[in-house]
């Protein structure tokens, strides 16, 4: 045992010293040295410096696992475990030494210390802790220390999403280092993997992915801390305990200062602190780790190094010894020392250990490193067999060993899968390494190193692909070195960036792509923002020279513009003018902003006068005066529709001039209706909607836009839903009535049918279809037909109109008719007169149905009742009532109640007024001003006084329920409310003269 410092110099000192840059310094000075360094990965780290400072054929490297060995290499770079006992070189040096005090390592290290001389110069290297030792263990050693480069801080305690970039995060699991990792690719962009289970090579890309600047952080173990030369300005702790193999502890301040002290490097500044999940360093740790003062290293482990062989006892009892010099303590057994008693109690072990030659051997394959971190006994199951074969046929089974090597060559399979791969092609690199140990060592150390490397690169491939994201690292590294980003657009609007997908470009808004969020979405929109800055001034310079065929408005308030969403409409003061917001990004600022609105805004304007041309004409009409403009204004408020009842009075007070002068605008004086018929086309209808439902926050009202393709497909009526916001029928152009709408130009067409029948007198004329008695009618299939309504739907639209049923017995009908059969038979057979209602062109021109093509439907249900009256319709069945219509007073029964609230027009109820419709053939042939002014001024027709006294009553007539007594059922009259005081009849209506006719008649 060496026990003399005589030519050994320590060159001791916290990290960042440059203490491994002087020891490759000194080396190449001399002819020849080896220098021995912790870690397989540091050791490749400094043969590649060696390499370029004396080249390649005066290098070797010397690992468990890796051999390069150049006929003429005067320099050798080893793992400690890899280094020669003896050596001739000059020079001798020893990295980390603090690692003698290692439980597991420390004996190889201290074995190192104590042994390993140069010839001229021999170096140790490491923490200023060791001082106290060496100067014990060597006397005469030369110390020198060398201060730290730069300066440490603490940090204190951030989240990890927080940290600044350039940390390095440290946990001790790999669960713990996955999950972090997997955390920062999620809100920074990714960060590379460092482990000590990973294989040089992978760890050497993990690396460089970091030094590269392709990511911002590192997640490691304590494999960092090292010797690692890496960028890191900061590091943080996501724990403080580790397992050391024996138990979790926490982690003494010299272990923590080891690895803080990877922050900073050179003359740079670093930082060092804890995460979220790790409590605060107390003022002592943090003033010990950034002074750098921790406890003296106080014994190193030792294990004897004169080894008995002659048996498998003596081995073992030699293991045990004690040391003899203070300072040194016997370490704990090492996986070696495990693997020996295991196979101590293998029967077929101890029958083949019975030489010295033999229990060496057994002790040199003990000495194979557990990669795959499995139990002892597995361990040692695998020695057995290795030692078998050594000492049968004198090397290791090459076709067992090929079978093992075979089940790790895939590179399928997840981080994990590969890691255990990697773990057990490791194993067989090291057995193809040992000397004597197989029959072709060259071929199997150059197949298990091609395997290794694939199965590297293929973890490598996977760990960045799990924790990199390869989009965001590379814009976040381009915008730091401040570059112009490139970017392209496609035709359908995906947004490249450098070559990567970072979302979608609709109009003038970026939406990144789904899955980014945190600081990575502000990085990509960031990216994208700064690269597409010119494309939104071209887009906006093209809009603003578009044509009005380029910009459409959509049914939910939206300007498109080329298909894709600009600008939105919002509502403003005046319905017929809605505000324009635009959909855009902050970049759309300045003149190319101001542009873009005053474009839309023209275009809004634009699309407004053509499509509700009718109405913007009137609302701009100045040849309008007094009553007519008043009405034209009320129309214009109404978008369109007004009902006649709401302003009767002031249509009784429009003379003809000023009815003639509204007429030129398109407005049509009907029955029911003051409307424009130009606007009850889709297009309009569709816009009118839209406004009204901008002003009133409707757009999400039930009914919104289903009305539109139901006039689009040239419905006349419609069954009517419930739940849909009533106001939405008018708008569209439908009047409601009860369970069906009819658009409101039927309603004037049906107007037109039902005139003649009530003006019509018996005896004067042929009898048309559906007239009954000069005062009442029956429904026709001319009014089913325009309708687009059955017999029952007929019903409601009459009540919903305000007309009244009186309903009678079939008998009694057939009784009516017959005794108006002489007269009108011989008229039957006559075409009817010029200017005859029957004959009206607008209702005869679309449903080309005369009257007498069918039978009528009060002759329908005479003959039915004769029918039944002959035995041909059973006893149970009831013929049904003939209902006679005539106008009547006052709303119907299923429109009270029914107007909805902040309806002022009242829809769908109130009193309708009869004869309102005749057309003015002076001014435009019009028949919606033709009628019984008596009905216009607000009176009613001449009628009997049980007429009058049955007027607005709703209720099921008698006759449709069977008298008990089995009396023939007498047909029953609605009955009504007392009439309103009746109106002096006007004595220029067409009723007063006739009336004053009939007189002159008489005398």
């Amino acid at each position: 045992m060496i026990l003399s410092g005589r030519g050994v110099t320590a060159v001791l000192g916290p990290t960042n010293t440059g203490k491994t840059h002087y020891a490759i310094e000194r080396m190449v000075a001399h002819g020849s040295g080896v220098i021995g360094l912790p870690l397989r990965l540091l050791a490749r780290e400094v043969y590649t410096r060696l390499v370029e400072k004396v080249g390649p054929t005066h290098v070797a490297l010397v690992t468990g696992e890796e051999k390069i060995t150049p006929p003429n290499a005067r320099f050798s770079v080893c793992t400690v475990e890899a280094m020669p006992r003896e050596t001739k070189a000059a020079f001798v040096a020893i990295d980390e030494v603090q690692l003698a005090g290692d439980l597991e390592r420390g004996h190889i290290f201290t074995d190192r210390i104590l042994h390993l001389r140069g010839r001229e110069e021999t170096l140790l290297l490491g923490a200023g802790t060791m001082r106290p030792i060496l100067e014990k263990l060597l006397p005469g050693i030369t110390v020198i220390e060398r201060p730290r480069l730069s300066t440490l801080f603490y940090a204190g305690q951030k989240k990890i999403t927080r940290l600044p970039q350039r940390s390095a995060i440290v946990a001790f699991s790999a669960d713990e280092v996955y999950a972090i990792a997997e955390l920062i690719r999620r809100q920074r962009g990714g960060a590379a993997v460092v482990l000590g289970a990973l294989s040089p090579r992978t760890r050497n890309a993990q690396v460089g992915l970091y030094q590269s600047g392709d990511v911002e952080y590192l997640v490691a173990t304590d494999a960092i801390g090292m010797g690692l030369n890496l960028d890191v300005d900061h590091v943080a702790f996501a724990q403080d305990r580790k397992f050391d193999g024996y138990q979790f502890r926490n982690l003494n301040p010299g272990e923590l200062g080891q690895i803080a002290g990877r922050a900073g490097r050179h003359l740079r500044d670093g930082t060092f602190g804890v995460t979220g999940q790790v409590a605060p360093f107390d003022d002592e740790l943090v003033e010990r780790i950034e002074s750098h003062h921790f406890d003296q290293v106080k014994v190193l482990q030792w294990r004897s190094k004169a080894l008995d062989y002659s048996s498998l006892r003596n081995l073992r009892a030699s293991l045990d010894v004690a040391p003899v010099v203070a300072g040194l303590t016997r370490a704990l057994p090492a996986t070696d020392s495990q693997a020996l008693d295991h196979l101590s109690r293998y029967p077929e072990i101890v029958d083949l250990a019975t030489t010295p030659e033999r229990v060496e051997k057994l002790w040199e394959a003990c000495a194979l490193p557990d990669y795959r971190r499995i139990t002892p006994a597995q361990h040692a199951d695998l020695i057995s067999t290795i030692f078998s074969d050594l000492v049968r046929i004198g090397w290791v089974n090459e076709d067992f060993m090929a079978e093992q090597v075979k089940r790790a060559d895939r590179t399928d399979g997840e981080i994990d899968t590969l890691s255990a791969r990697i773990a057990q092609i490791r194993t067989w690199t090291y057995v193809s390494n040992r000397p004597g140990w197989l029959a072709h060592p060259t071929h199997w150390q150059e197949k298990t190193r091609e395997i290794e490397d694939r199965l590297s690169d293929a973890l490598h491939e996977r760990l960045t692909k799990r924790f990199v994201d390869r989009r965001t690292s590379v814009l976040m590294k381009r915008l730091r070195e401040n570059a112009m980003l490139e970017a392209e657009i496609s035709v359908n609007g995906d947004v490249f960036v450098e070559g990567h997908h970072v979302g979608q470009l609709a109009g003038f808004r970026f939406t990144p792509i789904a899955g980014t969020e945190g600081p990575d979405a502000k990085a990509i929109q960031g990216a994208a923002q700064k690269a597409l800055a010119l494309e939104f001034e071209a887009r906006a310079a093209r809009l603003y020279a578009c044509g009005n065929n380029d910009l459409a408005i959509g049914s939910d308030g939206s300007i498109r513009w080329l298909g894709e969403p600009v600008a939105k409409l919002s509502a403003s003061d005046h319905i017929m003018h809605p505000r324009v917001i635009l959909l855009s990004d902050e970049q759309l600022t300045g003149n190319a902003r101001d542009h873009v609105a005053a474009r839309l805004e023209r275009f809004v304007n634009h699309h407004i006068a053509t499509v509700l041309k009718p109405l913007d004409d009137l609302s701009r009409a100045e040849d309008l005066q007094g009553l007519a403009k008043g009405l034209a204004f009320q129309l214009v408020e109404n978008l369109g529709i007004l009902f006649r009842r709401d302003v009767a009075d002031d249509v009784k007070s429009l003379d003809q001039d000023a009815r003639a002068s509204m007429r030129r605008y398109g407005i049509r004086f009907g029955a029911y209706h003051i409307f424009m018929p130009a606007l009850l086309k889709p297009a309009p209808a569709e816009l009118i909607t839209l406004l009204w439902a901008l002003k009133n926050d409707g757009l999400d009202k039930p009914g919104y836009g289903d009305l539109i393709p139901a006039l689009a497909a040239g419905r006349t009526s419609v069954v009517t839903d419930p739940t849909f916001e009533r106001t939405f029928y008018k708008l569209a152009g439908f009047r409601f009535l009860g369970k069906r709408a009819v658009r409101v130009d039927i309603l004037e067409r049906l107007a037109d049918l039902i005139r003649p029948l009530l003006q019509w007198k018996p005896g004067t004329t042929p009898r048309p279809e559906g007239a009954y008695d000069g005062r009442r009618f029956t429904t026709t299939t001319a009014m089913l037909s325009i309708l687009g309504a059955t017999p029952d739907d007929m019903e409601e639209i009459l009540k919903g109109l305000g007309y009244r049923a009186d309903a009678v017995s079939p008998e009694e009908a057939q009784a009516h008719l017959a005794s108006q059969q002489p007269a009108s038979a011989d008229a039957s057979a006559a075409e009817p007169a010029e200017g005859d209602a029957t004959a009206d062109s607008d209702a005869s021109s679309d449903e080309n149905v005369s009257a007498n093509e069918a039978p009528t439907q009060v002759e329908a249900q005479v003959v039915e009742a004769a029918h039944a009256e002959a035995g041909e319709v059973t006893a149970s069945e009831e013929p049904k009532p003939v209902l006679l219509w005539r106008p009547g007073g006052g709303r119907s029964e299923n429109q009270r109640g029914a107007r909805p609230q902040g309806d002022r027009r009242g829809q769908g109820q109130g009193q309708q007024r009869q004869g309102e419709g005749r057309r003015d053939q002076r001014n435009g042939g019009e028949r919606g001003e033709q009628g019984n002014r008596n009905n216009r001024d607000g009176g009613k027709p001449n009628r009997d006084r049980n007429d009058r006294r049955a007027e607005g009553r709703n209720e099921r007539p008698r006759n449709e329920r069977q008298d008990r007594g089995g009396k023939t059922p007498q047909p029953a009259r609605f009955e009504a409310k007392p009439p309103r005081k009746e109106k002096p009849m006007d004595p220029d209506s067409p009723f007063a003269k006739l009336a004053a006719l009939k007189e002159q008649m008489k005398k």
